[in-house]
């Protein structure tokens, strides 16, 4: 839901910020002399450069990313055009009209490089985990919303598995948003099989996220949520719905149905059902894409919570908005809560948008230390 409210804000912006660009066009000397004193060729004028501008972006890298760029320029164009009027009011010199925009250009040029860099880039993030369980020790890789398509395509993420699997992991959870609504069958098959890839002590296991089943009409991407089961399981990794697994009689590892599904017909147990029964002198990790259940997963006493959900925030300075509409209980990294530890990890990819200046890409590294 937060999306929708942020796609709308983001619209809306736009409508106002689309003016504010092309009233600063229209006071360009250039324009002037263009139009030779006929105003609606002056705005005219004025208005093609900003049309062009978003519609070559958009047919390049998508009109949701024409939208995020047009945004930051008018952001960009907003702040210069308050710094040179300081300038004018308290140190009464003046610039030429275009300064602003000019200078407004290369700071949104560089502003998103950095922020298609920091997308389109994994890094690898380490947390370690102690508990005085009489477990030992479990290397854990996660990674969530590759969303496959949108940074890399399906064989794409072979590169990424590759990485993954020179730290050597006892297990590999994937925690949604695998794929993506727009995500091809071509693209959805050849990310499974570079998970089939993967060696492991204890395997592979996936939970899913929002997208994973598809928000649109059956036969919108060609494929539906039972066929990612079928070409996930084909590859050897484990699909948990509202299931637990005891690995090496250690480790418990819990895969909760998303939190969407109870706003779309369907539903997911509640904690108490999940952990009832568990030995609670083992080890319990839950697999939960959003985190949105943080009260009821502590009350329990399960060992560690892992999501994605959040994409880290994405976007400075709407970073936390998903914590302050209490949408989401976290937005990034580790959180301690009673003896509950919960990771959110900004990652592997994004879902539509191709920059990330809030935040970055990576998966993540849980190395648990026992007894």
């Amino acid at each position: 839901m937060i999306w929708v409210f942020i796609l709308i804000a983001m619209l809306l912006a736009m409508g106002a910020g689309f003016t504010y660009l092309v009233s600063r066009l229209y006071k360009f000397k250039t324009i002037e002399n263009m139009a030779k004193g006929n105003k609606k060729i002056r705005i005219v004028a004025s208005i093609i450069p900003v049309a062009l501008v978003t519609i070559i972006i958009g047919l390049i890298i998508g009109y949701m990313n024409a939208i995020v760029c047009m945004l930051h320029l008018i952001m960009f164009w907003l702040l210069c055009d308050f710094i040179f009027w300081l300038i004018k009011k308290y140190c009464k010199k003046t610039f030429k009209q275009y300064y602003s925009g000019l200078i407004a250009v290369v700071i949104t040029i560089g502003y998103l490089s950095v922020g298609w860099f920091l997308a389109h880039h994994v890094w690898e993030t380490n947390y370690i985990i102690e508990t005085e369980k009489n477990v030992g020790n479990l290397r854990i890789i996660q990674f969530a919303d590759s969303h496959v398509g949108v940074t890399f395509d399906g064989e794409g993420l072979t590169k990424y598995v590759e990485q993954m699997q020179k730290l050597n992991p006892d297990v590999v959870l994937i925690t949604g948003d695998f794929v993506d609504d727009d995500t091809s069958k071509e693209d959805m098959i050849a990310a499974c099989k570079a998970l089939g890839t993967l060696q492991t002590t204890y395997g592979v296991y996936f939970s899913f996220g929002n997208h994973d089943k598809g928000y649109y009409r059956a036969g919108y991407r060609g494929y539906t949520g039972d066929d990612l089961i079928e070409e996930l399981e084909k590859n050897k990794v484990i699909v948990l719905q509202d299931e637990t697994v005891l690995i090496d009689d250690r480790y418990y590892i819990i895969g909760r149905q998303d939190f969407s599904e109870e706003g779309q017909g369907g539903s997911r147990a509640q904690m108490n059902e999940l952990v009832q029964g568990l030995d609670k002198d083992k080890f319990i990790i839950v697999m939960d894409h959003q985190p949105h259940d943080y009260k009821n997963e502590a009350e329990e006493q399960v060992d560690l919570v892992l999501s994605g959900h959040t994409h880290g925030g994405q976007f400075f300075p709407i970073t936390y908005v998903g914590e302050w509409t209490g949408e989401n209980d976290k937005t990034y990294g580790l959180e301690k809560r009673k003896e509950t530890n919960f990771i959110v990890t900004s990652g592997i990819s994004d879902w539509a948008i191709k920059f990330k200046t809030g935040c970055k890409s990576e998966f993540v590294v849980v190395d648990v230390e026992g007894k």
